[in-house]
C-alpha cells in the first residue's frame, strides 16, 4: 500500500535525523561532562589545601574522598569511614618532591573513582581527591534514557502526522485512480473527475481531464465517421448492385449500347467507391501523424504539387508567390492537402481555364474559375461529405477539404474559403511561422 510505504520512509527519515541529532548532543554533551568534573575535582583540591593550611575542618561530600599523602608514603585518611585511595608511584613522586600534579582513574568496591593528587606547597607531601563516577554514570544514563523516550515520543508522532498528512495527500489521488478504474471499466467517457485542486494531484487532473476531453471529442468524430461513410457507401453500391442486377436479368439481351453504358456506370461507380474508401481510410486513420515535422518552403511544396497535377492532367497550374515563408509541418500531410485543394478547383474550373496557386507568407489560397461558393457554404465546404446544392452532380467524395481541414488544424492553422473578385472561389489555408 502505498501510503504505508509513504509513511514508513517518512518514519525512517525521521529517525534518521533524530539519531543524528541525538550522537551529536551526546558528543557534545559528554566532553563536558568530563570537563566539569576534572574542574570539580581541581577545585576539591584547592579547597583541601587551603583548609589545610588554615588549621580548619574539612567538609565532607558524599560522592569525594580526600586523603593526605606524605612524602615518606603515609596515607593520612581527611574523610572519616571511606576507603583509602590507592597510590602509585606518580602519585609518591608528587609527594616527594611538592611539585606538580597526576590525574589517574581506579576502581574501588566496584566503584570507579577519578583521582587528582596535587602537590602541598613547602614540600608537605600532597592531598588526593577523589570523585565518585556512580553520580556522573547515573546522569549519562538518565540523558541517554530520557534521550531514547524523547525519540520514541518523537518517531511515534511523526508516524502518526505522517499518516495523516500523507492520507490526506493521497485521498485525491485515490479519488482519480477509482475515476480511471471506473472509465476503463465501463468504457464510459462522460465520467466525471474530482475537482481539481491547485498542487500536482490537481495538475495531473487537469491533464486526465484535457486527455478526456480529447478521447470524447475523438469519439464522437468517429460515431459521426460511421454514420456518415454508412450513408454515403450506399450511393454508389446502390448503383453497382442495381447495374449488376440488370446485367443478371438481361443474361446478354440487352443492346450493345445499353450494355456499355450499363457497364460504363459499373466502372464509374466502382471508381467512386474506391476513392471513396481510400480517403475514408485517410481520414480515418490520420496516417500522416506518424510523420516529424520539419522546416519546409511553402513555395517549393506548392511547386512540386502543380508538376505533378499538370503531368496528369494537362491542365494549366500556376504558382505566385509574395514573400514566402518557411513553415514547421509534416511533409506528406502538407503535400496531401495542397493536392486537396488543386484537385478540388480542377473539378470546378472550365478545362480551358487555368487554376491559380498564390502564396503570401504563411498562406495558401487556390483560385478556380468555377461556380463560387455561396456565402452560408464557406465554412460547411470543409464539413465531412458536405455537398452544395450547386455542386452535387460533380465527381467526388466529399471528403477530401474535410481532410484539408483536420490536416490544417492538426498543425495549429486555420483554413478559409472566399470568393474571387474576378469569378470563381478561393479556398486556402494559413500555417504558424516557423
Amino acid at each position: 500500500m502505498l501510503r504505508t510505504r509513504l509513511t514508513l520512509v517518512a518514519v525512517a527519515a525521521s529517525i534518521a535525523a533524530i539519531v543524528v541529532a541525538i550522537v551529536t548532543a551526546y558528543q557534545s554533551v559528554s566532553p563536558l561532562v568530563a570537563d566539569q568534573v576534572d574542574r570539580g575535582l581541581a577545585d576539591r583540591a584547592d579547597t583541601v589545601l587551603a583548609l589545610l593550611d588554615a588549621g580548619a575542618a574539612l567538609p565532607v561530600r558524599p560522592d569525594m574522598t580526600e586523603q593526605l599523602l606524605l612524602p615518606d608514603g603515609t596515607v593520612r585518611p581527611l574523610t572519616p569511614g571511606r576507603e583509602p585511595l590507592p597510590v602509585n608511584d606518580s602519585d609518591l613522586a608528587v609527594a616527594r618532591t611538592g611539585q606538580g600534579m597526576t590525574e589517574t582513574e581506579v576502581v574501588l568496591g566496584e566503584v570507579s573513582y577519578g583521582v587528582l593528587t596535587k602537590a602541598r606547597p613547602g614540600g608537605a607531601g600532597a592531598v588526593m581527591v577523589g570523585q565518585n563516577y556512580a553520580e556522573v554514570e547515573r546522569v549519562d544514563s538518565a540523558f541517554l534514557w530520557r534521550t531514547a523516550s524523547i525519540t520514541a515520543i518523537a518517531v511515534a508522532a511523526a508516524a502518526l502526522i505522517s499518516w495523516l498528512a500523507i492520507g490526506r495527500i493521497l485521498r485525491p489521488m485515490r479519488r482519480l485512480a477509482a475515476a480511471t478504474r471506473r472509465i476503463s471499466t465501463t468504457q464510459d467517457l462522460s465520467t466525471l473527475l474530482p475537482e481539481p485542486g491547485r498542487d500536482e494531484v490537481g495538475a495531473l487532473t487537469r491533464s486526465f481531464n484535457t486527455m478526456l476531453a480529447a478521447l470524447r471529442f475523438s469519439r464522437a468524430q468517429q460515431h459521426r465517421l460511421v454514420e456518415d461513410a454508412s450513408h454515403e457507401l450506399r450511393t454508389p453500391l446502390t448503383s453497382i448492385r442495381g447495374s449488376a442486377e440488370l446485367l443478371q436479368r438481361a443474361r446478354g439481351r440487352l443492346e450493345p449500347a445499353d450494355e456499355t453504358q450499363v457497364l460504363s456506370t459499373l466502372v464509374q461507380e466502382a471508381k467512386a467507391l474506391d476513392t471513396l474508401i481510400t480517403e475514408l481510410v485517410e481520414l480515418a486513420t490520420d496516417r500522416h501523424t506518424a510523420e516529424d515535422p520539419a522546416p519546409l518552403d511553402l513555395a517549393d511544396v506548392a511547386r512540386d504539387c502543380a508538376r505533378r497535377f499538370g503531368r496528369r492532367t494537362g491542365r494549366d497550374i500556376t504558382v505566385t508567390a509574395a514573400d514566402p515563408a518557411t513553415v514547421t509541418a509534416r511533409p506528406q500531410a502538407l503535400a496531401r492537402c495542397i493536392d486537396n485543394l488543386v484537385d478540388n478547383a480542377l473539378k470546378f474550373s472550365p478545362p480551358e481555364t487555368a487554376v491559380a496557386v498564390h502564396i503570401r507568407g504563411s498562406a495558401l489560397t487556390v483560385r478556380d474559375h468555377g461556380p463560387g461558393i455561396e456565402a452560408a457554404d464557406h465554412r460547411a465546404i470543409f464539413d465531412r461529405f458536405y455537398r452544395a446544392d450547386r455542386t452535387r452532380s460533380t465527381p467526388g467524395s466529399g471528403l477530401g477539404l474535410a481532410i484539408v481541414h483536420d490536416i490544417v488544424i492538426a498543425h495549429g492553422g486555420t483554413v478559409s474559403a472566399a470568393n474571387h473578385p474576378g469569378g470563381g472561389a478561393e479556398v486556402g489555408f494559413e500555417l504558424p511561422l516557423r
